[in-house]
C-alpha cells in the first residue's frame, strides 16, 4: 500500500482541517509513493520510538505529538530533531502526525481516555466543535450532545464510586508512569458523572465546573489554577501524566486503520486494498518524567 493511500485513510478519520491554526499536522517526512507494509503508532516522535521503528522494520511512524511544531531554519544532524529526521529519511521511514485534529475527532483522544478510566454509555464533548452540527442555544453557542466532535468528553460511570476509588480506577486503566495519578478533593466524595480531556486540559477547568460534573480528569494541572479551582464548590480534580492520558488513543487509531485497509465493518469499500499491512502500538513510556520520590515520612 502506498504511503499516500495510508495518509488518505488517516485523513478521513482525522482531517487536517480540524487542527488548530497553530498546530503542525500531516506528513513530516516520507515519499508519498513509497510502499508501506508496517505502521507504528506512538505518542511522541523521539529517539527511542525511532529505535523501535527501525528494529521492527516500520515503514511509517504515526505520532500524536508533532516533531516540528515551531518553524525551524535547519534540520542538520547537529540537533536532536535534526538527527531524528536524518535517521528516518536515511532508513526510508515516513513520519506522520495527527494532533489537535485527533483531539477533536469523534471518536478521538478523549473518547479513548474516557473508556480507559471506566466511563460507559454515550459520551458528549465538553466543548462541541463549532462546525460539528451541534444544536445551538438562543445565544448561538453550541450545546453538548451525545456524540459529535469537540474537545474533551463527559460521561457516566456504570455505578457511583468514591473519588478515592475513581482515582485508583484511573491509575489502573492508564499506563503506569513516574508521575502517577493524583486527586484534589474529598476522597469520600461520590463520583458518577466525569469529564475528561486528554493532554493539558487546565483551559477547560471553567467548562468542567459549568457542566456540573463530579470530577474532571486531565493532565498538566498547575498549582495555582488547581488550588483556586478547589476553593470553589465544584468538581474534584484528577491529574495524570500527559503521555498517559493520550496513549489510549493509539489503539483506537491503529484499529481504525487496520479495519480500513483490511475491509473491516463500516469502512469505505475504496480502502479495502491491503490486508497484509501490519500495525503496532508502541508501549514505550515516553513521558517527560522518569523518576518519582516522595521523600522520608
Amino acid at each position: 500500500m502506498r504511503l499516500s493511500e495510508v495518509i488518505a485513510v488517516l485523513e478521513e478519520f482525522y482531517p487536517p482541517a480540524w487542527a488548530e491554526s497553530w498546530d503542525a499536522v500531516g506528513l513530516v517526512c516520507g515519499d508519498p509513493d513509497q510502499e508501506v507494509g508496517r505502521v507504528l503508532f506512538a505518542v511522541d516522535p523521539v529517539a527511542a520510538v525511532v529505535d523501535e521503528a527501525l528494529e521492527w522494520g516500520a515503514d511509517l511512524v504515526v505520532t500524536h505529538h508533532p516533531l516540528l511544531l515551531r518553524g525551524v531554519s535547519s534540520v542538520a544532524a547537529t540537533t536532536p530533531k535534526g538527527r531524528l529526521i536524518h535517521r528516518l529519511i536515511t532508513n526510508g521511514v515516513a513520519l506522520y502526525t495527527a494532533h489537535t485534529n485527533a483531539d477533536v475527532a469523534d471518536p478521538g483522544v478523549s473518547d479513548a481516555l474516557a473508556r480507559a478510566v471506566g466511563l460507559t454509555g454515550p459520551l458528549r464533548p465538553m466543548v462541541p466543535a463549532a462546525d460539528a452540527g451541534s444544536p445551538a442555544d438562543p445565544m448561538g453557542e453550541a450545546v453538548p450532545r451525545a456524540g459529535g466532535r469537540g474537545l474533551g468528553r463527559i460521561g457516566d460511570l456504570a455505578e457511583p464510586i468514591t473519588l478515592a476509588e475513581f482515582t485508583a480506577r484511573a491509575a489502573d486503566g492508564l499506563p503506569a508512569t513516574a508521575w502517577g495519578v493524583r486527586a484534589a478533593g474529598d476522597p469520600g466524595r461520590t463520583i458518577r458523572t466525569v469529564a475528561v480531556c486528554g493532554g493539558a486540559g487546565d483551559s477547560l477547568l471553567g467548562t468542567a465546573r459549568a457542566a456540573g460534573v463530579d470530577v474532571y480528569l486531565t493532565a498538566d494541572l498547575r498549582h495555582h489554577p488547581a488550588s483556586e479551582f478547589a476553593e470553589h464548590d465544584g468538581p474534584a480534580l484528577v491529574d495524570a501524566a500527559h503521555w498517559a492520558t493520550e496513549w489510549p488513543w493509539l489503539a483506537d487509531a491503529e484499529r481504525r486503520l487496520r479495519e480500513a485497509v483490511a475491509g473491516g465493518p463500516g469502512e469505505s469499500p475504496r480502502t479495502r486494498r491491503a490486508p497484509d499491512v501490519k500495525t503496532r502500538v508502541s508501549t514505550l513510556v515516553t513521558d517527560a518524567w522518569s523518576l518519582h520520590y516522595e521523600g522520608a515520612k
